[in-house]
């Protein structure tokens, strides 16, 4: 069995990133910050030509899986250095609205107080109209993390569809009761 399709891709370096390897870590540097990332020994990196190329040690099932996942892993690290990822999340519901003070996000969803969340370090947002809110940053992983954090604050309820949600989510809605007669 060969390695994933994706895996044997080579994932191209902008000229503006630089790549370091040492210890099983890699690191990619740019205008925008660095990551880094721990590399599982069944797989191997080399960056040649302008270029990284994942390699496998042994042609087992699960070297073959680790290939693809650390290929999507280093290419995404190089998109966040490079242009960065946002995800736009909406609050939905009567009074539901959030504001930005400082580096905290204070939502008021229907409860008795108002929340507050603290956004992470690397993670910035922005708000419009106090109901549309976009978080930015460099590391896709912890957006998406933070993305669902704040989801879980309200997440969508199935009948008026009130919540917070992302902008592309599609709520299937229930039928509610329907008065006796």
């Amino acid at each position: 069995m060969s390695m994933s399709r994706i895996g044997k891709k080579p994932i191209p370096i902008p000229k503006d990133v630089q790549v370091e390897l040492a210890d099983d870590m890699i690191t990619v540097r740019g205008h925008r910050g660095s990551l880094s990332r721990p590399i599982n020994p069944a797989v191997n990196i080399v960056v040649e030509d302008g270029q990284i190329l994942i390699k496998k040690r042994d042609d087992s099932p699960a070297t073959n899986a680790l290939g693809g996942l650390t290929h999507a892993l280093v290419a995404n690290m190089v998109t966040g250095i490079t242009t960065g990822f946002s995800k736009v999340m909406d609050l939905i519901g009567v009074g539901y609205r959030v504001e930005l003070q400082g580096n905290q996000l204070v939502f008021n969803l229907g409860y008795s107080h108002p929340v507050n969340f603290a956004l992470p370090e690397n993670i910035s947002a922005k708000i419009e109209k106090q109901t549309r809110l976009t978080l930015e940053g460099i590391d896709k992983e912890l957006l998406g993390l933070t993305c669902d954090r704040i989801r879980r604050l309200r997440p969508p309820e199935p009948y008026k569809g009130k919540g917070i949600r992302y902008a592309d989510e599609v709520i299937r809605k229930k039928a509610g009761k329907t008065g006796k007669k």
